[in-house]
């Protein structure tokens, strides 16, 4: 069930990460060498640690795995609760039965959603990449979530296994297991069905670290590495991962021209011709997919669902479109008051830089919070550090790529999460050796960010009897934020079990009231809506509703308030009822 924000008398996750944060730079000044022997001792077991790359990364890899299941009694496996879930649960249950989409329901207005398409197919509107994980999950593991887990294991993996081509080793492991903490475990992209960020994550981690291994050793395995984190970013965020390619492309291209170590034209072919193969099939699945799911191979995700409900458009340069025909209050809501009026914002003169300081905000406080904020301040010596010169160049790419965008939310930046990365550990880096007045500053405020960092990862597990909760509603704050959601979604998934433990089949009709927010969705079904135990539909006019029943005559009828104090079950009113027994 939804709780209530915090109340003032109440601490919060990050209020408590910005005065450790504080009080770390003051002892930073005050007393540099505070706890030195400890922290020596500390680091040269890391060191040695690092120095064996390969065990270095599996170590980051399997602490997420190891972490994220020991705390299941705490945070159990997520629940759906908001539109972007149901979406991609919806195309991993269609892939899961070996469909590529589903035919259109014959009471389709009833189950219109968020995010979802009823025409030419019901079918999620976004790219399949994540949708195949969750699926070959629910097919091996028996469920969707267990797969994500897996994919944010190798994307922390991928992370350090990347730095480790741009940094030395003991950064590079830092930079994985702040991954692990920060991404890996805590963050929404592992705790929710919606994001593909760690799968994007992945890709960008396997281009770029395979990048400068390829240019400075020309093998297939490098090649196949750029193909294959390609097809993640094709498959997930393809305008982000085009983003990141672009830079790819033209430091290629350059090394095939003026690099010391190119191969010859016999040795090039060689190498291409595998991971060439390999994006042509990619290429070639997802125009297949496209034709079945969108009616032409050309028609790409997202593509269909726009033109069908969507005001708001994706760039700040284009023009709202007409106001479509929208059948729910909710699904209007939607477009209207979380698209459009953002939209709206970041159009005008006055508004865009105001909302371009907050996509800045939010960005640094997903991936850096509070605690990461003082390697920052080094952020001049790390643009005018050659070595992460081309990690720099990409970076204005994205920041180019992302200002003329309307929206932006932390998984869309995940193609660069490891040149995030990057420049945040060269920052430590810098303010590592930073002494003023010979007083070794930046070495103490280093070693307590990452101290934090633990700490702060220790009250996230213990939040609730510390009293330090993160926030819970909306959903867009933790957005924000590295902590990830609370468990959201128990209401909805309770009246649910309840349903499939009642005998026959049953039909739930959801009201939602005017002051509903649409971002929490409660009707979703699964591919085969027809076949299931329950069926949840919108509630409309007498005339539609009369029509359902009758469809779902012999079904049980129910009725569920979401925006009710205390949301259950009631039947639904008996003249609709005795209208569906005739």
């Amino acid at each position: 069930m939804l709780s209530s924000s915090p109340s003032a008398s109440e601490l919060s996750i990050p209020f408590l990460e910005g005065t450790f944060t504080l009080l770390a730079v003051a002892v930073a000044f005050a007393w540099p060498r505070l706890g030195n022997e400890w922290f020596v001792r500390v680091e040269r077991a890391f060191r040695k640690l690092a120095q064996r790359k390969l065990l270095a990364v599996a170590v980051v890899g399997l602490s997420v795995i190891l972490l994220r299941l020991a705390l299941l009694p705490v945070f159990p496996v997520p629940l759906p609760f908001i539109p972007d879930d149901f979406s991609f649960l919806l195309a991993s249950d269609t892939f899961a039965h070996g469909h590529l989409a589903n035919p259109t329901p014959a009471m389709w207005t009833h189950f219109e959603s968020i995010h979802i398409d009823m025409k030419p197919t019901y079918m999620s509107m976004y790219f399949p990449g994540q949708a195949l994980i969750m699926a070959a999950s629910t097919v091996l593991l028996g469920h969707p979530w267990f797969g994500l887990l897996i994919v944010s294991a190798f994307m922390s993996a991928a992370i350090c296994w990347m730095l480790q081509a741009w940094l030395p080793p003991s950064w590079a492991l830092l930079g994985g297991l702040i991954a692990v903490l920060r991404l890996g475990v805590f963050s929404y992209w592992t705790n929710t069905y919606e994001s593909a960020g760690s799968i994007a994550a992945l890709g960008g981690a396997l281009i770029l670290g395979a990048l400068p291994r390829f240019m400075r050793n020309p093998q297939l395995r490098y090649a196949m590495m750029m193909a294959i984190g390609t097809i993640l970013l094709v498959y997930t965020r393809p305008y982000e991962g085009m983003l990141l390619c672009l830079p790819v492309a033209v430091a290629l291209g350059h090394w095939l021209i003026k690099g010391k170590n190119r191969p010859n034209a016999a040795s090039l072919a060689r190498l291409s011709a595998a991971p060439l193969v390999l994006l042509i099939a990619a290429a070639a699945w997802l125009g297949y997919y496209d034709y079945r799911a969108f009616g032409s191979p050309f028609t790409l995700p997202y593509t269909v669902n726009r033109a069908t409900y969507a005001i708001a458009p994706y760039f700040i340069w284009q023009s709202p479109r007409p106001e479509p025909l929208y059948h729910h209050v909710a699904m209007r809501s939607f477009y209207h008051q979380n698209e459009l009026d953002e939209y709206y914002r970041i159009h005008s003169l006055s508004g865009f830089l105001p909302q371009t300081l907050i996509k800045i905000i939010r960005t640094v406080l997903f991936f850096a919070g509070m605690a990461l904020i003082p390697p920052l301040f080094m952020i001049r010596r790390v643009v005018l550090d050659h070595r992460l010169r081309f990690l720099v160049l990409s970076l204005f790419v994205l920041m180019a790529g992302m200002l003329i965008g309307v929206f932006l939310i932390p998984h869309y930046l995940a193609a660069f999460t490891v040149v995030l990365y990057a420049i945040g550990l060269q920052g430590m880096r810098h303010l590592r050796v930073w002494s003023p007045e010979h007083k070794p500053v930046g070495l103490a405020l280093v070693r307590a960010s990452v101290t934090i960092c633990l700490i702060m990862a220790c009250v996230r597990v213990f939040d609730r009897p510390l009293k330090v909760p993160v926030h819970e509603w909306p959903p867009t704050e933790w957005a924000g934020e590295w902590y990830g959601p609370d468990c959201f979604g128990t209401a909805r998934a309770g009246i649910e079990e309840k349903l499939v433990q009642l005998p026959g089949e049953q039909l739930v009709l959801v009201r939602y009231s005017p002051q509903h927010n649409p971002l929490n969705e409660w009707v979703y079904n699964a591919a085969d809506i027809d076949g299931s135990k329950v069926v949840w539909a919108r509630e409309m006019d007498a005339v539609s509703n009369r029509e359902l029943f009758q469809y779902y005559k012999n079904r049980h009828i129910w009725l569920v308030q979401p925006d009710a104090p205390a949301p259950g079950l009631t039947p639904y009113p008996l003249a609709q009822q005795e209208i569906a027994t005739r």
